[in-house]
């Protein structure tokens, strides 16, 4: 037998970190990005944190953080009683590992121009009918309205919103407006507003970008919708995870566009059956938290999906709905910030940390798409709306935002907890509550469609809110039905006292 070969060692020369600056983001970034372009390939070994500390002259404590945020984002894996190693990842052969100069020569065949133009975005022709009849034949209920329940998807905990410092900024504001700010605005957004959120971006999750990457928009859905009029030419396949958000499948559709729905196994959208489809050149994904299976995807699963989309010179539309929310640690980084092809659009928006009603999100695109994002959205509505830009650049660059931020994440995972710890056990028919270390939501399997509808029916006679399963899959999905049902619960849309009063209630509807 051929001897084996001692694992390579990780030489930490050549790593300076600046002492005015996080030490821990800085060590991150460093060994992140030797393992993307190679420096560091898998099997290799980390020196342990006391050794790195003292290599470097740092804490033990940033190297552990360090460590702990590329181990949950997947670039290293711990093995029992042998330290730590670089995981094992797909290779360079699959991923180009340039560094992105975030430039494109040109628009891609791959983007539809014909709806550059805004004489033909007005010719009534261009209407995809296919696209109405899908979407007529599939109607897309309203979501709920009135005040928030438990237990409402999608809705963060906007109670605790400080809506006197917002009031304060907003007064500020109209009470000596600048009369610049009056006029028509740029279509692409406030550009103190963008120049902030790209900073908070690059601080927060690692994503190199500029002001002059980002589109406002009026929320996530219409970025969306956005990304479907210009990436899409009817009879274009389209692909969505199934199950997945379905708004934003009625966007493509709307498009004109032929949707497939790719499944969603642990590791997120199942590559492999993406690689299928000839027709598709535009995937759209939730992979922080996927949406509603909860699912976060896997490094090795971002990266095979960043090689699918270089190899067909395709589009990724990320949608970050919840992305803030994580319960240890830093945030993950976006798929965006692992992009070195230019071929992520990355969906923002501040309604899951303020609230849905501020209609406030933005795109950040590749330098190349700007203009013709920015051309659409004038011929659609000009500029977005002026005060509230302008009050949210305020409100962040007084730091505002950021101790939201941290508050809002603080008490979901307090109402997070609250839901785990009364939820009913023992239900016939009902699997265990799935471990939530991300997002606003969470979901339970149920082991047949008609057990679902039976619980439903229960839950809305008891006076709660709960969405099923079923309702998030494509009608042309070959997954059999019982297998597409189960439970969806959002807990962050009321306190921890509404939602023991609302688990009262399912225990009598559902045990009694």
């Amino acid at each position: 037998m051929p001897p084996v070969s001692p694992p390579l060692s990780f030489n930490p020369a050549g790593i300076e970190l600046d002492r005015r600056q996080g030490l821990t983001r800085q060590l991150y970034e460093a060994l992140r990005q030797r393992v993307l372009d190679g420096r560091l390939v898998s099997g290799t070994r980390l020196p342990a944190t006391r050794d790195l500390a003292a290599a470097l002259s740092i804490s033990r404590n940033s190297v552990v953080r360090a460590y702990d945020q590329l181990y949950a984002e997947g670039f290293i894996e711990s093995r029992v009683g042998d330290g730590t190693y670089v995981a094992q990842l797909p290779t360079s052969e699959k991923l180009s590992t340039k560094v992105s100069t975030g430039l494109l020569t040109g628009l891609s065949p791959a983007l539809s121009t014909k709806r550059v133009n805004s004489s033909e975005d007005l010719d009534p022709e261009v209407i995809h009918i296919a696209g109405l009849a899908r979407i007529k034949n599939n109607f897309l209920p309203s979501p709920p309205a009135g005040p928030p329940r438990a237990f409402r998807v999608g809705v963060p905990a906007f109670d605790l919103f400080p809506f006197e410092v917002w009031a304060k900024l907003n007064g500020a504001f109209w009470r000596k407006p600048d009369l610049e700010q009056l006029c028509y605005g740029d279509p692409a957004g406030d550009g103190r507003l963008r120049g902030l959120i790209a900073a908070y971006l690059r601080s927060s999750r690692g994503m190199q970008c500029s002001a002059e990457q980002i589109v406002i928009t009026s929320g996530a859905q219409q970025a969306i919708s956005l990304c479907a009029q210009l990436l899409v030419e009817p009879g274009d396949g389209v692909a969505v995870e199934n199950p997945g958000y379905r708004a934003a499948g009625h966007a493509f559709a709307l498009a004109g566009g032929r949707l497939h729905g790719v499944p969603v196994d642990s590791e997120g959208i199942d590559c492999q059956v993406l690689n299928t489809l000839g027709d598709c050149r535009v995937a759209y994904v939730t992979p922080s938290h996927q949406y509603p299976l909860g699912v976060v995807m896997s490094l090795a699963r971002r990266l095979e999906l960043l090689a699918w989309a270089e190899r067909k010179n395709g589009w990724i539309i990320e949608d970050d709905y919840d992305g803030e929310y994580r319960y240890s640690g830093a945030p993950l980084a976006p798929l965006a910030a692992l992009d070195r092809s230019a071929r992520v659009l990355y969906v923002g928006t501040f309604g899951k940390v303020a609230f849905p009603a501020l209609r406030l999100g933005y795109l950040v695109l590749p330098p190349g798409l700007v203009g013709a994002f920015t051309r659409r959205r004038a011929v659609d509505m000009r500029h977005s709306e002026v005060s509230t830009q302008s009050v949210m650049a305020e409100f962040m660059a007084a730091g505002h935002f950021q101790r939201h931020i941290r508050r809002m994440r603080r008490a979901a995972l307090s109402r997070r907890n609250a839901l785990l710890a009364g939820w009913p056990s023992g239900l016939p028919g009902v699997g265990e509550l799935p471990s939530v270390a991300a997002g606003l939501h969470l979901t339970v399997r149920v082991d047949s469609l008609a057990r679902e509808q039976q619980l439903l029916a229960q839950a809305v006679a008891g006076g709660v809110e709960v969405n099923g399963l079923s309702s998030y899959w494509l009608p042309s999905s070959a997954t059999p039905a019982d297998q597409r049902a189960g439970l969806v619960l959002g807990f962050a849309a009321v306190p921890e006292a509404a939602i023991s009063d609302a688990l009262a209630r399912l225990r009598a509807a559902w045990q009694g």
